[in-house]
């Protein structure tokens, strides 16, 4: 049995996916549609880039949707649902959106007309460069957490990624000032990251509740294939399960350590990681070597499943 994995924020490169919208029409249909939901020239940002509109949240996280669900979409078409089996969808922050809607939990257009007010939100949410996020090389979420708490930093645990990777959110002047101070307990790299703003910490509690009154209006659906949500790295089929997770996901912690090992539970033994990258993959055979994992990325990446 097979679980679906779709990246998130970062993962987002210059024409990404667009030999799928050159070659399957399963594609171009998927972009359109977006397209007219959103009224936003996904392809051009792809494509072209201009005003390096693909790095400002409120393009990268529709653009990287829309990727991702042309090249699940293109998979399905030329591989088949049958040989591919999925039981089982799951996606890192943003990718959950897409876990949503490639297992018919929400339409292509609800999806995107949700992520594009999600992007606004965490892009809008607070003043740019006030706050902001680090990578931390080399420690586990529980060290990370221990060191936070016994000396009173003033950062948050945004991303649980694997066993030795741990994302920071914060003030920009507490992200600066821990730098040495992580350095000198045993971290191996402290990475500064280029976002906006500290996603997945209480910088986004007025953005998640005004993202919430949206999705309150959006029509989910009952699907017979679970997902396992970033908030509680729980598997969820349960519809109000599925959306209260979602609602509470934008300000708190992504669980993927946590999920990875729950997908463990369960009876699958491939990982197929949908999109821009590859950087789930890694993050997985970091955390356990249970699974066959494949990533499709570019069109070439077809060729293994034939």
């Amino acid at each position: 049995m097979t679980a679906i994995v779709f990246p998130g924020q970062g993962s987002q490169y210059l024409n990404m996916s667009m030999d799928f919208n050159d070659n399957f029409d399963v594609a171009r249909k998927v972009f359109q549609e977006i397209e007219d939901s959103t009224q936003i020239n996904i392809r051009k940002i792809i494509a072209e880039n201009p005003s390096d509109n693909l790095n400002q949240t409120k393009y990268t996280q529709i653009s990287i949707f829309s990727a991702s669900m042309a090249i699940y979409k293109s998979l399905l078409n030329k591989v088949g649902n049958e040989i591919i089996k999925p039981n089982i969808f799951l996606g890192h922050s943003l990718g959950e959106y897409t876990a949503l809607a490639a297992g018919n939990f929400l339409n292509i257009a609800d999806a995107s007309k949700l992520i594009k007010k999600r992007g606004d939100l965490m892009h809008s949410s607070i003043e740019p460069n006030v706050s902001g996020m680090a990578a931390i090389i080399g420690k586990n979420a529980d060290f990370i957490d221990d060191l936070i708490k016994k000396n009173n930093l003033k950062l948050v645990i945004a991303n649980d990624n694997s066993p030795m990777q741990v994302v920071v959110s914060g003030l920009i002047e507490d992200i600066i000032s821990s730098e040495q101070f992580f350095s000198e307990n045993g971290v191996k790299r402290y990475v500064k990251l280029n976002v906006s703003a500290a996603f997945h910490s209480d910088f986004m509690n007025d953005a998640q509740r005004e993202l919430i009154n949206v999705i309150d209006k959006i029509n989910f659906k009952n699907s017979n294939l679970p997902i396992i949500s970033n908030y509680d790295s729980k598997i969820n089929s349960n519809i109000e399960s599925i959306i209260y997770a979602l609602k509470n996901q934008m300000a708190n912690r992504v669980r993927w350590t946590d999920s990875i090992i729950k997908l463990e539970e369960t009876d699958t033994t491939q990982i197929i990681e949908i999109g821009p990258g590859k950087v789930l993959s890694g993050l997985i055979t970091r955390i356990t070597k249970k699974f066959d994992i494949k990533s499709i990325d570019k069109i070439e990446d077809l060729k293994k499943f034939d």
